[in-house]
């Protein structure tokens, strides 16, 4: 009962088109930083601009209705523990296809959040390793 009222209210907060349609943030192409790290970050919330660009995109698709503002779940699971264990390859699936059986949308048809699939799985691992210690980031300035 209690997963059939979350897909209601998922539901009813993205309606039939499931993701709100907003531009595409432009996806820069600069490398990944070299270490095993999908992001750079300085100081703890200072970061590279395609992890910046992962945070527009979170801010676009308003992840923040069922993952919480600081990612830690609301109706959505906390993605700070979830990409402890998750995959790249499980989150990139799980974002473009969704799991309706627990609540969460397809953002497939989201040009912004599948032109920035990478650099968002960057800044939600950077918040889930805690080394981006804080939800709001700012870009670094080279």
């Amino acid at each position: 009962m209690r997963n059939l009222i979350r897909q209601w209210a998922v539901a009813l907060l993205f309606g039939v088109a499931q993701a709100p349609i907003i531009p595409a943030i432009a996806q820069n192409s600069a490398p990944a930083p070299s270490n095993d790290k999908p992001y750079t970050v300085v100081e703890g919330y200072k970061v590279d601009s395609n992890t910046m660009n992962g945070f527009r995109a979170w801010r676009a698709a308003a992840c923040d209705r069922c993952h919480g503002a600081n990612q830690e779940g609301l109706v959505g699971p906390s993605l700070i523990e979830s990409l402890k264990t998750l995959s790249k390859e499980d989150f990139k699936k799980t974002v473009r296809d969704g799991r309706l059986d627990k609540g969460m949308v397809s953002f497939s048809t989201s040009k912004t959040v599948m032109d920035n699939l990478d650099n968002l799985y960057a800044y939600l691992k950077g918040r889930s390793n805690g080394d981006i210690t804080r939800a709001r980031v700012e870009e670094l300035k080279q």
